[in-house]
């Protein structure tokens, strides 16, 4: 990918272990996520990846979820790519499947590889909380599977550089197929150091180069994240930006929504000569076709007559 093409620029609304309490502008409910779409979308994000909740905060796999969102959304947005985060510990794959068939949206991450995930303070010189992430050969290519019998693309986290080595089996298996869309995940402890050179060795390692047909991104965790999409912008990759990932802009002040973060990012991006890719041009980036219309809830049966 090279500094011509315009830059994918995804808006992480809210992620599922953060809460208001930390950030006052994490979005609870459908209304409040079309509200920060909306901002997100103004300020030049062309998709949007969620994690589903609950109008009480508290994560939600279950698909009227994930549908009150993304109808909202959709009804805030003219148009945008959505998003579905697949990622989990102690979620059924059925449950995660269920809301990807229900729903098909156009795009859905798929974690590729299992590792420590964790968060760790220096202050307390402690874990803050620490978990096994599993993403077995045998889980990613059931995910695949049904995101391919669905159209969904998928998009590759890959939080190390032998995740994206993970992608060769597939690939030669002819169950995934180019372009790819892959994600650098830096900033998690159990991954890769969140470093420019660190990055650029990833981009390197990216299926074809990082100037090859597959495209390449990063999502920097913390407040890092600034640093690596400077460090992305330059290489000629995508970028991610949200309150899932950072709450805070470059001076050290929280982001009052995920627009002030986006608004950040397109700046710095046109700092750099590149601007935000429209919606149809992001499309066109991803290999993905025209979307078709999300299926309708299912009708409530009538009551029976008395």
């Amino acid at each position: 990918m090279s500094l011509e093409h315009p830059v994918l620029i995804t808006c992480s609304i809210s992620g599922a272990i953060a809460n208001r309490e930390q950030c006052p502008a994490i979005p609870y409910t459908p209304e409040e996520y079309a509200a920060e779409a909306r901002r997100a979308v103004d300020e030049g994000a062309s998709m949007i990846h969620i994690h589903a909740r609950t109008p009480d905060g508290v994560p939600s796999y279950e698909v009227e979820d994930f549908r009150a969102i993304t109808e909202a959304i959709r009804g805030a947005v003219d148009d945008v790519i959505i998003n579905f985060s697949t990622g989990a510990v102690g979620v059924s794959l059925e449950k995660r499947i269920a809301y990807l068939r229900a729903l098909r949206p156009e795009v859905a991450a798929l974690n590729m590889g299992s590792m420590n995930y964790a968060k760790y303070s220096p202050r307390r010189r402690d874990f803050v909380f620490g978990t096994v992430f599993e993403n077995s050969f045998e889980t990613i290519t059931t995910l695949l599977t049904a995101m391919n019998e669905e159209g969904i693309k998928p998009e590759h986290e890959c939080f190390d550089t032998g995740h994206i080595a993970n992608l060769d089996p597939l690939l030669d298996m002819g169950i995934l197929h180019e372009p790819l869309q892959i994600s650098c995940v830096m900033g998690v402890t159990g991954g890769i150091r969140p470093t420019p050179r660190n990055l650029a060795h990833m981009a390197e390692n990216v299926p074809g180069g990082p100037d090859g047909p597959n495209r390449w991104g990063v999502i920097g965790v913390s407040r890092r994240q600034w640093l690596l999409i400077a460090s992305a912008l330059t290489l000629g990759g995508n970028v991610r930006a949200g309150l899932e990932d950072n709450f805070y802009l470059p001076d050290g002040t929280m982001a009052r929504s995920n627009g002030d973060l986006i608004a950040k990012a397109r700046q710095l991006a046109q700092d750099v000569g590149r601007r935000p890719a429209t919606v149809a041009e992001a499309r066109a980036l991803l290999g993905l076709g025209t979307p078709s219309p999300a299926p309708a809830a299912p009708a409530t049966p009538a009551p029976a007559a008395s």
